[in-house]
């Protein structure tokens, strides 16, 4: 009964929103990537770019709207570009992860991505998904409210995006070619930016620091992003308090706290009430780093806050929490939750068809040299269910599952890992009975509208630490999070059913799991995979590939006709 009423409340709601089209905008963006010479930490430094900007444009839209960006590919890499958080309802093929739902836009090709934005408002962005080319090909994707409804909170002054990146002196291609070469860890960054500024903090950044005037007694709504690669960043205003009112495009119940944490591939939106003695406040972002003993980029990047009217002076300075402040990170994910007299909110589902429970964490494969840079000679991998995901190279998984081609992927991916083991125990992290890990494009195939139940358990596995996990396509709801190893018999009593936060990445805490629940309604290929970019291509992902629906509005249609070939 609960599948057959989800099920045409899903088809209801697409049937709404087929009929809204003909009063939808059709917003339309041209992008054209190419390498661009800036000039950062006193050295110029060619990047890839999107129209001569760090950060790209943002793009606005309002919930409802069908978003066209047409890409022209002038770099001299494969590009795809992922619209992250986005459904993508029967419009998988616009997903954009490389050789997942796409072959890559090649140099001197183009692209046109076409998609409905249904049933979300709040804050995602884009990004490209090939290799570490998302280091400087980003930006907001902000959806507003269709015409006629507003925002669950009063209408602030002004909204702005706050995009926080990571800076190499470097080409990201090449310190990420290195890395895989050599089996080791990448170079560490060398700054954290906010809108592509890294701050008065760092050498001759003196005028490359982004500023907000504020007006006193106003109250602003700051869309923050991280789009950093591998570091969840924690964010403060110096004096001020922030009430967060949405994640990955979801709203929350307001959550009053004074500092935030965004994990990469998050958005968090918060209110800031210009309240405090009208002066300069700085805004600062620095690292969570979980992993103890690890290397890390320990800078802090800076944004002034001015009160209009005021005379320069030296900006106050907050607090940030320490790097390895774990227990403000559980305290302030686990603090959220879901506000559920939205729009769209929907009740979570009871009944689970698929159980799975996913170890994550890092390990060892085989070395192609002479020697790797690893431990024990080894390279560096990562993996799910030590499975380490390699993508195909000769066709996309999604076209694959269209066209019924074999040899591209094979459903095998386990719904337990393949030994039980205590995997939080730190006597583990260099135990090569468990470390070692196989190359493999194995998926979990899901029948359409089934309920998916996934406990994503970190490892010790060569240290302990928070990952970020994506899942693409769809929101879930967190239902339970914690440390130590998952035991079903306690922990399932900790289930929020009532008001769980809905997300579409999660950070799960070091040393611990996360219980995550969501709705297969969308047929396709859809990865669920670490959103730090020095795991992804080590392997620590893999996909769900949802079957068909049983009516042709529930199937998944056609590659448009100018999708890219292999």
């Amino acid at each position: 009964m609960e599948r057959s009423l989800m099920f045409s409340a899903w088809v209801l709601a697409l049937l709404v929103c087929l009929s809204s089209f003909a009063s939808a905008a059709i917003v339309e963006h041209t992008f054209h990537v190419k390498n661009l010479t800036v000039n950062k930490l006193c050295r110029n430094q060619v990047i890839t770019a999107v129209n001569g900007s760090l950060p790209g444009p943002t793009l606005r839209v309002h919930e409802g709207d069908t978003l066209v960006v047409h890409v022209f590919n002038k770099s001299p890499y494969n590009l795809t570009i992922h619209w992250h958080g986005i459904f993508q309802i029967l419009s998988g093929w616009a997903d954009g992860p490389e050789f997942a739902t796409q072959c890559p836009i090649r140099p001197g090709q183009s692209y046109t991505y076409r998609f409905n934005i249904t049933g979300q408002e709040g804050t995602l962005w884009w990004h490209a998904h090939v290799g570490w080319l998302r280091a400087t090909v980003y930006g907001a994707l902000v959806i507003r409210p269709r015409s006629g409804h507003s925002f669950p909170f009063p209408k602030p002054h002004r909204e702005i995006p706050i995009v926080l990146g990571e800076w190499w002196n470097a080409n990201v291609i090449d310190v990420e070619n290195q890395a895989l070469a050599t089996g080791a860890a990448p170079n560490l960054s060398d700054a954290y930016t906010i809108n592509g500024h890294p701050g008065n903090l760092y050498p001759c950044s003196s005028n490359d620091t982004f500023r907000l005037t504020v007006v006193h007694g106003k109250t602003y709504l700051l869309r923050i992003i991280n789009a950093a690669l591998n570091n969840q960043l924690f964010f403060k205003i110096a004096n001020h308090n922030l009430t967060v009112v949405a994640v990955d495009a979801s709203y929350t119940n307001p959550y009053t706290t004074d500092v935030v944490l965004v994990a990469p591939g998050q958005t968090t939106d918060v209110l800031l009430t210009a309240d405090q003695t009208p002066a300069r406040y700085y805004m600062a972002a620095s690292a969570y780093q979980s992993a103890a003993g690890v290397p890390f980029d320990n800078t802090t990047t800076t944004g002034i806050v001015a009160y209009s009217g005021t005379t320069p002076s030296a900006p106050i300075m907050p607090l940030l929490p320490a790097f390895n402040d774990t227990p403000t990170a559980h305290r302030f994910f686990s603090n959220l939750t879901a506000l559920v007299s939205s729009r769209f909110w929907a009740p979570v589902p009871r009944h689970v068809d698929e159980r799975m429970f996913v170890t994550i964490g890092l390990g060892l494969s085989a070395c192609d040299l002479p020697q790797c840079q690893g431990p024990f000679g080894l390279k560096l991998a990562a993996s799910m269910n030590n499975a380490s995901f390699q993508f195909p190279t000769r066709l996309s998984m999604l076209e694959a599952f269209f066209r019924g081609v074999g040899g591209i992927y094979t459903a095998d991916f386990p719904d337990n890992p393949p030994v039980r083991f205590d995997y939080t125990n730190s006597s583990n992290s260099l135990n090569q009975a468990l470390l070692n890990t196989t190359k493999s494009t194995k998926v979990k195939k899901v029948r359409f509208n089934s309920t998916v139940e996934v406990v994503l358990q970190n490892t010790a596995f060569l240290g302990v630490e928070n990952h970020p996990i994506h899942l693409h396509g769809f929101n879930f709801y967190v239902l339970a999070q914690g440390f130590g190893n998952y035991n079903p018999a306690l922990d399932t009593r900790k289930f929020n059913f009532v008001n769980p936060q809905e997300r579409n990445t999660i950070g799960v805490p070091v040393g611990g799991w996360a219980v995550i629940r969501f709705r297969a309604n969308n047929p396709g290929v859809w990865l669920i995979h670490c959103h730090l970019d020095v795991h992804l291509p080590w392997g620590l992902a893999t996909a769900f590939v949802v079957e068909n629906g049983p009516t042709p509005a529930t199937t998944l249609p056609p590659p448009p006709a100018d999708f890219p070939k292999c």
